[in-house]
Parts: C-alpha cells; sequence; structure tokens
C-alpha cells in the first residue's frame, strides 16, 4: 500500500501485521451476514429436493434463514472465520508491502506494476496454503441447515475440525485448495493492486488527501473489481468445498456439472452479496487497517519520546 504521509513514521511489520488481522476480525464480525448469504445462494440448486427451502436475493436469503432458523444462524461459523482472518489478513495484507519491496529492482525509485502483482500472488498462495482448514469448516458451517435432516453434519467449529479429519483424513481439511488458491490469487491481486493504485493515484493527483475518504473510495473500487473477477472460480470453491466425499470427482468436474446442469449463470449465483460483502468488507478492513497503523505508531513514538 502507499506508505503515510511524511510527518508519520512508517509501521513496522510487526504493526502491519497485527493491524491487518484485527482490521480484518472487525470486517468480518460485520458482514458476516453477508457471507453466510452468498454461500446459502452459492449452493443452491445442489439440493433439488421439492422441500428445499429457495432463497431470493440478498435480503430474502438473510430473512429466510433468521425466520426458519434463527438470527443466530447467520453468525454459524463464526469462530472458523475469525481464525481464517486472522490467517489469512494478517499474511496477505500485512506482508504485501514487504515482499513488494523484495520484488522491486535497485533501479526502481517505486514498486512497478509487475512487483505489485508478484507480491500479491506470493502472500496471497501462502496465506491459502496456511489458513485452508479454516476456510472448509467455515463453508461448511455456514451450508449446514438443520432443515435438511434431522441432525446437522457438525454440531460446531472445533467438532467441525474433528469430524472433517477423522472421516476424511487430514487432507480432508485442505479440500478444495486448487480452486481456493486461484480465487485468493485473483481476489489478492486485485484487491490489493487497485486499491494500492487508486490510492496512488488519488493522491498523486490531489484528488484526495492520503486519509479516510481516500482509503474508502479506493477500497469500495477494489471490491468491485475483485468480485467481478472472482465470482466463478468462488462459486466452485464453494461448491467443492462443501460436497460429501464422491459427489465430485475433481474441481472441473464441478465446474463442468455446474455448467452442464444450470447453465453459465451458475458462476455468478451470490454475485450481489458477494459484492455487498466484499465491497464492504474491503472498506471496513482497509480503513480499519491505515487508521490502526497509524495511531500504533503515533502511540509507538509517544512511548519512545517518554523513554
Amino acid at each position: 500500500m502507499v506508505g503515510p504521509t511524511a510527518s508519520d513514521a512508517p509501521p513496522t511489520l510487526a504493526v502491519k501485521i497485527f493491524s491487518a488481522g484485527a482490521a480484518a476480525c472487525v470486517a468480518d464480525v460485520i458482514t458476516f451476514p453477508l457471507d453466510t448469504a452468498k454461500v446459502r445462494l452459492q449452493i443452491q440448486g445442489e439440493c433439488q429436493a421439492s422441500t428445499a427451502v429457495r432463497y431470493k436475493g440478498v435480503l430474502g436469503t438473510i430473512t429466510t434463514l433468521a425466520k426458519t432458523e434463527g438470527p443466530m444462524k447467520l453468525y454459524s461459523g463464526l469462530p472458523a472465520g475469525l481464525q481464517r482472518q486472522i490467517s489469512f489478513a494478517s499474511l496477505r495484507i500485512g506482508l504485501y508491502d514487504t515482499v513488494q519491496e523484495f520484488f522491486t529492482t535497485g533501479k526502481e525509485t517505486t514498486a512497478s506494476l509487475g512487483s505489485k502483482i508478484s507480491a500479491g500472488l506470493t502472500t496471497g498462495g501462502v496465506a491459502v496454503f496456511i489458513g485452508q482448514p479454516t476456510e472448509v469448516v467455515k463453508v461448511r458451517l455456514q451450508a449446514q441447515s438443520h432443515l435438511h435432516g434431522p441432525k446437522p453434519r457438525y454440531t460446531g467449529t472445533y467438532n467441525a475440525y474433528r469430524i472433517i479429519a477423522t472421516t476424511e483424513g487430514l487432507m480432508g481439511l485442505w479440500k478444495g485448495t486448487t480452486p481456493n488458491l486461484t480465487r485468493n490469487v485473483i481476489i489478492n491481486c486485485t484487491e490489493l493492486v487497485t486499491y494500492d493504485l487508486m490510492k496512488e493515484a488519488l493522491v498523486k493527483n490531489k484528488l484526495l488527501a492520503d486519509d479516510v475518504p481516500c482509503h474508502f473510495v479506493s477500497a469500495l473500487i477494489a471490491g468491485f473489481c475483485t468480485t467481478v473477477l472472482s465470482s466463478p472460480v468462488d462459486v466452485v470453491k464453494t461448491r467443492f468445498v462443501n460436497s460429501p466425499p464422491g459427489q465430485y470427482a475433481s474441481v472441473p468436474n464441478c465446474a463442468m456439472t455446474m455448467l452442464t446442469k444450470e447453465g453459465p449463470s451458475a458462476f455468478f449465483k451470490g454475485f450481489v452479496p458477494s459484492f455487498l460483502r466484499l465491497g464492504s468488507w474491503n472498506v471496513i478492513m482497509f480503513v480499519c487497517f491505515e487508521q490502526l497503523k497509524r495511531e500504533l505508531m503515533k502511540s509507538r513514538q509517544t512511548m519512545d519520546c517518554a523513554t
């Protein structure tokens, strides 16, 4: 990301990692119902039973879920979601600037587009491999409904980890790594690079100062671009991760099954909640991230001066 103003001390790596994880958790808590609605809309079409609940639109899905399964169902999987953000966001966002500097050659005065993309690819890939089990558990808990059977697959976050590991093996916790890796590479590159470029352009052209309005606009544009590019992969990832063993032979088989049975529009199921979720998540996360970085560095400077 673009560095702070000249009057601010540059944030340390520890400050960036902590700020990214904390800001992502705040954003997740606020936007989690939208994520749950997105997952339910994405898996709709797998269950063809006539008694299956049908979801229509973002508000319709949230309302239906709250009425049929209770308001707390909107936050099913939140512990795994927060674990995911601590591992995902702290790595892919907190390490972005550091990795970007690594790819920047000595001849470059500022990071090139290639350096930004390389940094996004690297941090996004590392985050997926480390945090994939939290993604699997989060999606499974969000997708399960007591309306489709008397007994849920999992009773809670840690129960889900245990059952998946014992019934599907440890590799079951890394199910869907390939589509999730593809999704996160797209999201990370688009989200961080777009945010970075937009912020640079707004500040450089003196359209906005490097402050909250600038961060808000940059994050919102980054969220829209990211949703458009990542939606097809996100839907396939959700379907594959949520599927019981044997339903799909592979990720390509999952995509082809969706295409033949539901048509191309299936790859954009849940697009509106995806954008509402990703756009609002980006705004909350980046605004909190930037402000938290600055406040932590100011506190550190104050402590240093006092000593």
